[in-house]
């Protein structure tokens, strides 16, 4: 197998980590002597080992480490966190050969793992498969180098390009679309750190913004409230998980409200938000340009009137059917 094979597989294992890392990295790691994978390790929910240190764990024969190559999707650490640096274990083992997908942006990183494997003679390859392995981080980037969270926007329409009628019976959702799109929008919340909406959304259907259709932790639950409107009746307050309100305290202004928002999350260190409505709250992030990742599906109904779905332009990546539901998932290039 090739370099580029062995951090392919780095990646598909990193991607178990997702929905449990953040805010660390969901990094892949694979060790391989002789043309052979002798183990494998992707990061632990946050505050446990990192991916180097699992897959070295994993190597039954820890005297085959010093005539191996340990492949990595990004930059080892070089510094102490909730653990140690994974540069001095790489060191400790004696392990001669590292690849390197992609650097490591973080200030605490950036080429300062590297150097410190250099410093010991490690062979050193950088960036293969880097822009796969900078989209498999892409949360992780985004948080550090754009200082907001990574932020995925989301909803449903009708045929007719609404996504709620005009006005509502009862305090609960209006199914656009089937019950697989919908465990489908389950395992999105499980895969995010958080998950957003405004009061209006909450008013209106009370959800509860879990993943109970899913197996999964439940994102933190971020409400936009700044009129203060919310009492404590509403399902957000339950404890199934965090609820985090931001109110008139936290925003300034009508004009850079959604910057005041993406500075506040990132105060609290979350790296992706699933916006998941309503379409004002969702305009609102288009039309300032925050935004990295629009996910749209259009159900097999139409409504005639109602709330029309927000306005954007970005590039198609994929579209699916999910029986008669439409899926497209663009970026925001």
């Amino acid at each position: 197998m090739s370099h580029k094979q062995y951090i392919q597989r780095c990646i598909e294992i990193g991607t178990f980590g997702l929905g449990t890392t953040a805010p660390n990295p969901m990094v892949g790691c694979v060790i391989v002597h002789n043309h052979k994978i002798i183990g494998e390790g992707y990061t632990s929910p946050y505050g446990g080992s990192h991916a180097e240190v699992n897959a070295i764990n994993a190597v039954e024969d820890k005297l085959l480490l010093s005539e191996s190559t340990l492949y990595v999707t990004l930059e080892p650490c070089s510094h102490f966190g909730k653990t140690p640096p994974c540069s001095d274990l790489i060191i400790k083992y004696k392990i001669p050969n590292v690849v390197i997908g992609t650097m490591d942006t973080h200030s605490k990183v950036a080429g300062n793992g590297i150097a410190s494997l250099q410093n010991k003679n490690v062979n050193i390859t950088v960036g293969v498969l880097e822009d796969a392995c900078k989209m498999h981080h892409k949360r992780f980037f985004t948080y550090h180098n754009k200082q907001r969270p990574y932020i995925i926007l989301k909803w449903a329409q009708t045929l007719d390009g609404y996504v709620a009628p005009i006005e509502k019976i009862k305090k609960e959702p209006v199914w656009i679309t089937n019950e697989i799109s919908r465990q489908l929008v389950h395992k999105w919340r499980a895969e995010e750190q958080a998950i957003l909406v405004g009061n209006k959304t909450v008013m209106e259907d009370n959800p509860s913004l879990t993943v109970r259709d899913w197996t999964g932790n439940n994102p933190i639950r971020i409400i936009i409230d700044s009129s203060n409107k919310l009492s404590k009746s509403y399902a957000i307050f339950d404890n199934e998980a965090e609820t985090i309100l931001i109110t008139a305290d936290d925003i300034t202004s009508d004009e850079n409200a959604t910057k005041q928002i993406c500075d506040n999350l990132f105060r609290r260190q979350i790296n992706s938000v699933i916006i998941e409505g309503g379409a004002q709250t969702i305009q609102s992030f288009i039309d300032t340009n925050l935004w990295d990742e629009a996910r749209v599906f259009t159900g097999n109904i139409k409504f005639g009137n109602g709330i029309k779905a927000p306005e954007f332009s970005g590039r198609i990546t994929s579209e699916q059917l999910i029986f008669e539901d439409q899926l497209k998932i663009f970026n925001n290039d």
